[in-house]
């Protein structure tokens, strides 16, 4: 049987979680790719960078977005939730915070779940910058939606 789970249990899994799925529309075309992320409780936000590239033009044209996480052990055994939300990017001070929050939030999870001490961004993100900060981005969730099975 499949149930709605509420708000609650959606954010159970976002805070568990630090790979998703965001979507988002460029040039009248759906996107989904993989991200790298850290659901700021506190903030009901997430947390996230990227280099500037297709994805981040696509995200100030239309900040509109969208971030599945999934938990999957079987067709039977599953939750699902979707997040709804607007994009900001940060700038400065606030971009540093925001970056350091991500990294300890996402190396914590893994630690956790996992139990793997990671030291450096870079042992669980494929992104490395040479010159200044990347940048870095905010989800406020506005809307959360979730799913699951068990059977």
């Amino acid at each position: 049987m499949i149930k709605t789970l509420d708000t609650a249990e959606c954010q159970r899994i976002l805070r568990n979680n630090y790979i998703g799925y965001l979507a988002y529309i460029y040039n009248h075309r759906p996107y989904v790719v993989p991200i790298t992320y850290y659901y700021d409780e506190l903030e009901n936000a997430v947390i996230g960078y990227s280099g500037n590239g297709h994805k981040t033009k696509a995200l100030r044209n239309n900040t509109a977005v969208s971030l599945e996480v999934a938990e999957i052990e079987s067709v039977s055994n599953w939750e699902s939730v979707l997040a709804h939300g607007t994009y900001r990017e940060f700038d400065g001070s606030a971009a540093k915070i925001n970056l350091h929050k991500f990294s300890e939030g996402v190396k914590k999870i893994i630690q956790t779940r996992e139990n793997k001490k990671m030291d450096h961004i870079s042992e669980f993100s494929s992104k490395i910058f040479k010159e200044g900060l990347p940048v870095v981005f905010q989800i406020a969730v506005e809307e959360l939606t979730g799913k699951e099975r068990h059977y």
